[in-house]
């Protein structure tokens, strides 16, 4: 039994699954339709892909010791940009390039002013993030439009019913694959667990971090898409700070500590899977919204506490 649960905690994501399964089945006991239900299954797809894809971002900064609070501002600047593009007369696909061009460029921004001129990524990002929320308010008026794409390219960005829970699944493969088996995400992994040694070692750690900033960017803004072509509008309103902050909260939730060193774009797969399973529980069995927020504060501490004593025990296990 003993090397069972040591099995299982040398796997990071395996308490979080436990997590997921557990929360899931007590869902479905206490509402029959909860998992037999395609619209709950849909509605559950719907809050998962989105918090999902941006935590793959956020991921690979975490594990530098950097954060990106202006993702949910990309989140909701890209669509716009795709939309005055198209509106110009580029056709729809090349409007979507040049909106997620436009989103990687804010990302590098916020990478070139943390790492080069040394500002905390913290106050870099916090105040793009109030940039950005002025920026798309004021060439929007702040009014919603409509995205008037090809029915076929709307289908395939996310009209479709699981259509953004796919390029979730695809975006979290690949990202997981890169983080654990390319050289960027296995030097993100090293510049993050001892920067000075990477640095040393001759790993470009600023390079790095610039390209990680310019990812998560590119994220913000294919997901903003994404939402945008599934609701057939554009809001100006949507995303903000929510949208990141459970970006986040999966991240953290999924085994990913926000001191940096380790990561696991699996587990923020997970994470937010958990954190839709508990929104969507809630609203079926009837419980007040702003339970939600005071479980998901609860589940990030509890998260935190985990990932400590965790990183101590197998520190234990790899020294013995």
């Amino acid at each position: 039994m003993s090397r069972i649960l040591g099995g299982l905690l040398k796997w990071r994501e395996a308490s979080v699954i436990v997590v997921a399964v557990v929360l899931a089945v007590y869902f479905q006991i206490a509402n029959s339709s909860f998992l037999f239900s395609n619209d709950s299954v849909q509605n559950l797809s719907q809050f998962v892909a989105p918090v999902a894809i941006i935590a793959c971002g956020e991921v690979m900064l975490m594990i530098g010791g950097e954060i990106d609070l202006s993702a949910g501002m990309v989140y909701a600047l890209a669509p716009f940009l795709m939309y005055f593009l198209a509106q110009a007369g580029l056709p729809y696909p090349l409007a979507v390039l040049g909106a997620l061009a436009g989103a990687a460029l804010v990302g590098a921004l916020n990478g070139f002013v943390t790492v080069m001129l040394d500002v905390p990524s913290f106050v870099t990002t916090l105040g793009t993030l109030f940039l950005l929320n002025g920026l798309t308010l004021t060439i929007s008026a702040g009014t919603p439009v409509e995205v008037e794409a090809g029915r076929r390219l709307a289908w395939l960005l996310g009209r479709a019913g699981y259509a953004e829970f796919a390029w979730a699944l695809a975006i979290v493969a690949v990202m997981h694959f890169m983080l654990r088996n390319t050289r960027w995400g296995l030097h993100t992994i090293a510049a993050g667990a001892n920067p000075t040694g990477a640095s040393e070692a001759g790993i470009r750690t600023r390079r790095l971090k610039v390209g990680n900033f310019i990812l998560c960017g590119a994220l913000s803004g294919l997901t903003g898409i994404l939402e945008a072509f599934r609701i057939a509008s554009i809001d100006p309103t949507a995303g903000g700070t929510h949208i990141m902050f459970l970006a986040v909260a999966a991240a953290v939730i999924g085994g990913t500590p926000l001191a940096g060193g380790s990561g696991t774009i699996a587990g923020a797969m997970v994470g937010a899977i958990v954190l839709g399973i508990l929104n969507d529980g809630f609203t079926l069995i009837g419980i007040n919204a702003f339970t939600f927020d005071l479980i998901l504060g609860a589940a990030i501490l509890v998260a935190m506490l985990f990932n400590i004593h965790i990183g101590r025990f197998r520190r234990r296990l790899s020294v013995s």
